[in-house]
Formats: structure tokens, C-alpha cells, sequence
């Protein structure tokens, strides 16, 4: 008896400290959907928190809870502060989520398509996987995670608890002489790609997703804004396709629609804000301009010609799970909620509205900013939009 009640005790002991022992380890959420093992790979480095100093991760920024993107509940500009105090990166995270699904990018005679970030930079031309190049850059990106090189960013991952699966998933353990690390390095961005891809971030498990297998009704409203949305007064499906059994909401084109500069942006302040070799990381402070697409084609031989005529344009982001990010919206957090996006597309040409000036007023599209919508109308715009979050 008293052997037995010993035995419960110590059981009890070990039960918790091993509890103890769990909840000290960081841990990646659980996901509704079964992984492969790249994709659990990757979702283990998406989770982790690799960083300098180590209190960033890939999700710090593109958190599930939020569509994969940032939350105005911690910060209300939309732009995110880096691992390193006081470094601000110059946009709002666009989504992971469905960023898998963009093209490898190119023109096709009328508009650039594809590729990932807002300015397309990410082209996915040399692994043939816009996300796998996305990946790899927040992680060297002083303003973001900040580590110092790839082998950094390789030995942390060596040093982790899932170290071995990464051996199981290709098939070596990570190696360090200069030509192993290109190839490592960008294996981890294939690997966030793979998780990326997944059916646990990519989950077309949305109300609107229910309703094309005839499985739910859109309520009155929600279905008089998928009219509207379809339809050639909002003409919000020109640019954010709908069609098929599974769409994406975007034609990953770009756009230049006008977008006001958010006064809120961190990054006009850091002309006094320094890297550690002396250069501010903002020179131009509040007079800088986001150059958009031309910014990025200026810097290639092949496009540099087209620089001019895409100055402000950004990538059309996709509308899935826009009513998760809870604002702010737009490549620069300037509008609070998706009410003032609708208001903006709808009104901006409108001078009682009193809209401020374009950030970059070149390349404005024409086709929106004087449509017509009542009131009532934008509400169901908004009403069907929040019908494509994901976890109905």
C-alpha cells in the first residue's frame, strides 16, 4: 500500500516536471491539416524564432490569427518593428497565406505578373518559387530579423530542436564550406515555401468557399456584395478575380490606385536612425517615396526602360482572409478598415471628400474613384469580403 501510493507520487513528480519542461520550449501552434515533412520543416523554421537578437520569427509578422499577416492590435501604423529596437521596415507585411500561388514573374506584353513582396522583387526566377526567394530575405534584412549571414541563419536552425528533421527531409545534415551554404540557404527558403503552401496556411475553408459547394447561404447583404463585387459598377473583380471553384482574389498585377502616404509610417523618422556602418536607413526621411514596381525595375537591364510608366504600382494582394488582418490595409497601413478602402476606391476623385493626394500621382488607375456606391452598398461590399476569411 504505502509502495503503491510512493509509485503515485513520484509519478505525479515526473508528470510535472515534464509538463513544466513542455510549456518552457517554445512551441509551434497545432494546424487543422495533416503535414508532409517538408512541410512541417518548414513550418518549425517559419515558427522559430531566428533572429538577432532571437525575439523574431517569420510569423512575428505574418501571424495565423491575422490572415498570415500583421495585426493593428500591436500596432496601429501597419509597419513593423524589426528584431533590432528602433528598426522599422518601409511597408505592411503583405500576407503569407495563398502567396505561394503567384507566379514566377514576368510581362506579358500589357502588365508585369507575379513574383512576391509588393514590389514583385522576390521574381522566383533563379528557384523557380516566389515564395522560396520571399522567405530568404526578411531573415538578412537588417531592418527585419537582422542576422549577420546565411551560415548564421544555418547554425541556428542546426542548433534546434528539430535539427534531425531536417536531415530526414534532405537527406544530409547542414554543411558550411561556401558553396553548402548557397545551396542550404536557400533550401530553407523551399522549405518555408513548401509549409507556405500548405493546406494548413492556404486553407480555402472560408464561408465563401462553403457557399460554391453549395453547403452555406450568403445572408442578404453578404450576397448583394458579391453581386456588386462581380459586378461592372464596383469592378472590384477586374483586378481581384473571383472566378473558379477555388479563386484567389487577385490577378497578381500591379496597381497604382491613388494610395495616399500614411502619415503613420516609422520609416520617415529614421533619417536619424542608423546602421551599424554610420548610414541612416532612411536618408530621404518624410520626403521619401515608395517607388513601388519602378523601384524594383529600375535596377534591371532587361526592364529598367519600364521603370517610369510603373512608378507607384503594387502587387493586387489577394482579398482572402482581408477581414482577418483587422487593418490597416494598403502596401503602406493607411487605411484602418476595409469600410475605408471601399470608401477610398469609390470616392477618391470625388473632391467633397477631400481625399489627400496620391503618394505617387503617376500611373493612377482611372477606372475606380468615382463609382457611385450608396452607402448601403460599400456596407455589402465589406459584407462579402469578411465572407473570405478562412476557419469558417
Amino acid at each position: 500500500m504505502k509502495k503503491n501510493i510512493l509509485y503515485i507520487i513520484l509519478g505525479g513528480i515526473l508528470l510535472t516536471v515534464a509538463l513544466i519542461q513542455g510549456c518552457m520550449k517554445e512551441k509551434t501552434p497545432p494546424g487543422p491539416f495533416a503535414l508532409n515533412n517538408i512541410e512541417t520543416l518548414g513550418k518549425n523554421i517559419f515558427f522559430d524564432k531566428i533572429s538577432v537578437p532571437g525575439n523574431m520569427s517569420c510569423a512575428s509578422c505574418h501571424a495565423p490569427d491575422y490572415g498570415f499577416t500583421g495585426s493593428s492590435e500591436s500596432n496601429i501604423s501597419g509597419i513593423y518593428e524589426g528584431a533590432f529596437p528602433g528598426r522599422y521596415g518601409n511597408r505592411k507585411p503583405p500576407s503569407a497565406a495563398y502567396a505561394a500561388f503567384s507566379p514566377i514573374f514576368h510581362y506579358d506584353g500589357l502588365n508585369f505578373i507575379g513574383g512576391n513582396f509588393w514590389d514583385g522583387r522576390a521574381t522566383g526566377e533563379r528557384l523557380k518559387n516566389p515564395s522560396a526567394e520571399q522567405a530568404l530575405g526578411p531573415f538578412l534584412n537588417p531592418l527585419e530579423m537582422n542576422n549577420p549571414s546565411k551560415e548564421s541563419v544555418l547554425k541556428q536552425i542546426a542548433k534546434s530542436s528539430y535539427a534531425q528533421m531536417w536531415k530526414s527531409v534532405w537527406g544530409e545534415p547542414i554543411s558550411y564550406s561556401e558553396t553548402e551554404i548557397e545551396k542550404n540557404y536557400d533550401r530553407v527558403g523551399l522549405t518555408i515555401a513548401a509549409y507556405e503552401a500548405s493546406r494548413e496556411v492556404s486553407q480555402f475553408s472560408s464561408k465563401f468557399d462553403y457557399y460554391l459547394k453549395g453547403k452555406v447561404q450568403l445572408t442578404k447583404d453578404e450576397d448583394a456584395g458579391r453581386i456588386l463585387f462581380n459586378g461592372n459598377k464596383a469592378k472590384c473583380s477586374s483586378c481581384h478575380v473571383s472566378d473558379g471553384n477555388q479563386p484567389l482574389f487577385t490577378d497578381f498585377t500591379f496597381d497604382n490606385i491613388g494610395t495616399p502616404k500614411n502619415p503613420d509610417n516609422p520609416f520617415y523618422k529614421e533619417d536619424k536612425v542608423y546602421l551599424p556602418d554610420g548610414t541612416a536607413i532612411n536618408p530621404e526621411g518624410s520626403s521619401w517615396i515608395d517607388p513601388g514596381l519602378g523601384g524594383f525595375l529600375i535596377t534591371q537591364s532587361t526592364w529598367s526602360g519600364m521603370a517610369a510608366a510603373n512608378r507607384g504600382k503594387h502587387k493586387v494582394p489577394t482579398l482572402r482572409n482581408v477581414d482577418k488582418r483587422n487593418g490597416p490595409y494598403m502596401h503602406n497601413g493607411v487605411f484602418k478598415s476595409l469600410k475605408e478602402v471601399v470608401h477610398f476606391y469609390n470616392t477618391r476623385d470625388i473632391t467633397k471628400f477631400n481625399w489627400p493626394r496620391p503618394e505617387v500621382p503617376q500611373n493612377v488607375n482611372g477606372v475606380v474613384g468615382n463609382l457611385g456606391l450608396t452607402d448601403k452598398e460599400e456596407n455589402e461590399i465589406v459584407a462579402f469580403m469578411k465572407t473570405l476569411s478562412d476557419g469558417y
